[in-house]
């Protein structure tokens, strides 16, 4: 069984950047596809960004269009944790971030159906 513990989120002002962690336990992040979505109150749950790993070096990764450019999803795989770096946040990116990973390194993408493990939630708050 796979456990995903976040952490990270807050209050941030327009611009400010928030680093938000995933630690894994179970299984090596190497192992699995991994993805962030977010939620935001009265809206649907969307995708954020997606990473998996192809081998030792080679990975891939996709954003959502609204996120390219800002965000930017990474791991450690000696800590089995992952990273989203989001940078010049905007009020628009209030909502609740969840991080997710997959049953295998099998690319999941932006299909939040494909993820079989999910973190707690971690709110981001975008004001002034």
């Amino acid at each position: 069984q796979v456990q995903l513990v976040q952490s990270g989120g807050g209050l941030v002002q327009p611009g400010g950047s928030l680093r938000l962690t995933c630690t894994a336990s179970g299984r090596a992040f190497s192992t699995y596809a991994m993805g962030w979505f977010r939620q935001a109150p009265g809206k649907e749950r969307e995708f954020v960004a997606a990473m998996s790993w192809s081998g030792i070096s080679t990975y891939y990764t996709d954003y959502a269009d609204s996120v390219k450019g800002r965000f930017a999803i990474s791991t450690d795989n000696a800590k089995n944790t992952m990273y989203l770096q989001m940078n010049n946040l905007r009020p628009e990116d209030t909502a609740i971030y969840t991080c997710a990973a997959a049953r295998s390194s099998e690319w999941q993408g932006r299909r939040s159906g494909g993820y079989a493990y999910w973190g707690q939630g971690t709110q981001v708050t975008v004001s002034s």
